[in-house]
């Protein structure tokens, strides 16, 4: 008896090794491009998988990130890689232009974005509710919310005359929309536009707009702000300019105040999406979802230091306060 049972464990112990390599030979693999990279993401990464399991998606997986580092230029290589890597499935959830290198590289693999322009203008889906094609995702607005963000500042600054805007021409997703957008909402106020593309140009832009006396300053929406929020942060407090942004991590970071989509939602619902498809839903039967989540975020202590009286009324409005 002794002599069977240690032969029924023996084969049981030769038969893991194959269970295991047959399970790990199917597990999905997500490939997961990004502008950003991998240490300013770990909270984006986690509303994501927070997301998968949302959508029911707790089997076995694996994720395959790609990050850009900052360059959009890098975009057309990595989901290239991405593409010979044999991914299951592409998600880009923060960038148009990630998107459309994704879209470029392949007609076959699902693509689940999260991007801030129109994905029917991009050309990345037929229509909002039936995409069609490989490619569906989530529709998070930020061009749309200039009016407001403008509406804010003027609260916070009312004497303000001088906007400078500081916009990256390399980010075509959001460069056009949020020019044509500001320049609609300012009205009488003037805008003094800086391009800027790298670090150093947002250094010289800040030293130029405090010469010429802007009163305040408004940073136009994308990634490659997004991973420059400390030193913008910092360089608008050297300069005693009042800030508007785009997103919460800005204000977190020292920034006056931001209003725009809850960016960790928009990644939890890319996420959701990119569950579904794995489990096998096509994407052109995913509609686009667009981010109803919207959030104000002021950090008064930036105020303080600014001598800016918030007025109540705005801060009764605000979702969060940073004392």
């Amino acid at each position: 008896m002794r002599r069977r049972a240690f032969i029924t464990l023996l084969g049981g112990a030769a038969a893991w090794p194959l269970a295991a390599r047959a399970q790990l030979s199917a597990t999905p693999v997500i490939g997961f491009l990004d502008f950003g990279s991998a240490a300013e993401r770990t909270q984006q990464v986690a509303a994501f998988r927070k997301g998968l399991a949302a959508a029911g998606y707790q089997e076995y997986l694996a994720l395959e990130f790609r990050w850009a580092e900052g360059q959009y230029a890098r975009f057309p290589e990595l989901a290239a890689d991405l593409v010979r890597r044999g991914v299951n499935v592409i998600a880009v959830p923060g960038s148009g232009t990630g998107a459309l290198a994704a879209k470029a590289a392949t007609t076959t693999i699902p693509i689940v974005f999260g991007v801030t322009g129109d994905p029917v203008k991009e050309g990345l889906v037929a229509s909002l509710n039936k995409p069609g094609g490989n490619a569906t995702g989530v529709n998070f607005f930020t061009a749309e919310l200039v009016a407001k963000r403008m509406q804010f500042l003027r609260e916070v600054v009312p004497t303000a005359n001088r906007i400078a805007l500081l916009i990256n021409p390399t980010d075509a997703e959001n460069y056009q929309p949020t020019l044509r957008e500001l320049e609609a909402a300012a009205g009488r106020q003037q805008i003094l536009v800086r391009e800027v593309a790298t670090g150093r140009e947002i250094d010289k832009a800040l030293a130029s707009v405090a010469r010429e006396k802007a009163d305040a300053l408004f940073v136009a929406p994308g990634s490659f702000f997004n991973t420059r929020r400390v030193q913008l942060a910092v360089l608008a407090a050297r300069h005693a300019l009042p800030a508007s942004y785009a997103a919460r991590a800005y204000p977190e970071a020292g920034g006056l105040m931001s209003y725009g989509t809850d960016i960790l939602d928009a990644f939890r619902q890319v996420g959701v999406y990119t569950g579904l498809v794995l489990k096998g839903t096509k994407p052109g039967d995913l509609p686009v979802l667009q981010s109803t989540k919207f959030e104000l975020v002021i950090n008064l202590n930036t105020a303080r230091a600014l001598d800016l009286a918030i007025p109540s009324s705005l801060l009764a409005l605000a979702d969060e306060v940073i004392e």
